[in-house]
Order: structure tokens, then sequence, then C-alpha cells
């Protein structure tokens, strides 16, 4: 006979796994990929290490879903930034503005994110990561392509190679907490796409 798990325990496991999440958010979050080990979320969620590895093979398999889960979350709030009132190249500023601050919120999560040696699953992760918000810049310089605000160019390409750039500017200050060259992204962005910009000629 096959056993089936009732309603109620399912829910139980449900939330500790939910539980396990955000547990290992803030390990990460304070100790990096490195320090993210299974005993870490363990004793932050409350649990004893056998119950994380019943929800997750190893601590790849558990970090992959949390960026994805982290990416989700991010991209969310890039794209509703992008999203308010403004031409074209103020709505692609408003990506990285928005990316740049998020990031130096919580600097040692973001540097798991954007560049700390990981391994395989979450690497796989991680170009998820970059390229879901190149689609989000590719959107818009589409747009101002054929608005015609935007000189001719492969929008797929400018928009890979600005958050290419800013991930890496960002590494700087996300490892030092000083925020350093961040100022200088929008100016950055602004000559990347081409637009013009009164302040910088």
């Amino acid at each position: 006979m096959v056993y089936r798990r009732t309603p109620k325990i399912q829910a139980r496991m449900d939330s500790q796994r939910a539980a396990i999440l955000d547990a290992a958010v803030e390990v990460l979050a304070d100790s990096g990929y490195a320090g993210c080990s299974m005993a870490a979320v363990a004793a932050k969620a409350g649990v004893a290490t056998g119950s994380v590895y019943r929800h997750f093979p190893g601590k790849a398999e558990l970090v992959a879903e949390l960026f994805g889960l982290l990416v989700t979350r991010e991209v969310g709030a890039v794209e509703r930034a992008a999203n308010e009132p403004g031409d074209v190249a103020e709505r692609v500023v408003a990506v990285v503005e928005t990316f740049a601050s998020r990031a130096l919120k919580t600097p040692r999560l973001a540097y798991a994110l954007l560049a700390e040696p990981v391994d395989a699953p979450v690497e796989a992760e991680r170009l998820v990561f970059r390229r879901a918000f190149r689609d989000v810049v590719a959107r818009w310089v589409g747009e101002g392509i054929r608005a015609g605000v935007l000189p001719p160019q492969d929008a797929q390409l400018t928009a890979a190679a600005i958050v290419g750039a800013v991930a890496e500017v960002m590494i700087g200050p996300l490892t030092s907490q000083d925020p350093g060259a961040v100022g200088e992204l929008s100016t950055f962005t602004l000559r990347a796409l081409g637009a013009h910009d009164a302040t910088h000629p």
C-alpha cells in the first residue's frame, strides 16, 4: 500500500520547508554562501539538521532553490520601478538604480547572488538571475528603438552589457561597504544606451 501524507502532515511539511528557506536567507545574508551550511540553516530555523536534509539533498540544492525565490523577488522590484512614469531611458536607469540601492541594503546577500564562488547548481541559477534582469532592460531598450528615442542597436546585447557592467561595478561596494562608483551607474547607463543626458554631454 502506497503511503500518502494527510493534508495536516503535508501542511506541516510545507510550513517547515518555508521556515527553512526563510532561515537560509538570513544565514546567506549574514555569512554568505561559504557559511550557509545545512547545520547553520537548521540552527537558525530551530530544527534538526536531518530535517533540512529531508527537504533538500544538500547545500547546493537548498541555495539553488533559494536563489530562484530571491530572483523572482528582485526582478519584481526592478519591474515595478521600470513601470513608473518616465521616458525609456529613465525607466532603464530606474532598473539600475533600484537594483543597486537594494543590493547595498543587504551587501552580503547581494554579493552571494552576484559573485561569490558557488557550486554548479547555484551558478546555473545565477545565470537565470542575470538573464532575467537583462530581459527587463532589453524590453525597454527595444521600446526606445521602436519609438525612435534610442539609436538603432541590438537590444539584447546592450541590455546584457549594462547588466554585466552593473554587476561588476557593484562587487567593490558590496565587499567594502563603500558606495564608490555606484553614483556613476546612471550616467554610464545613459551613455551605453546612446540616450541624451543634458547633465553629462
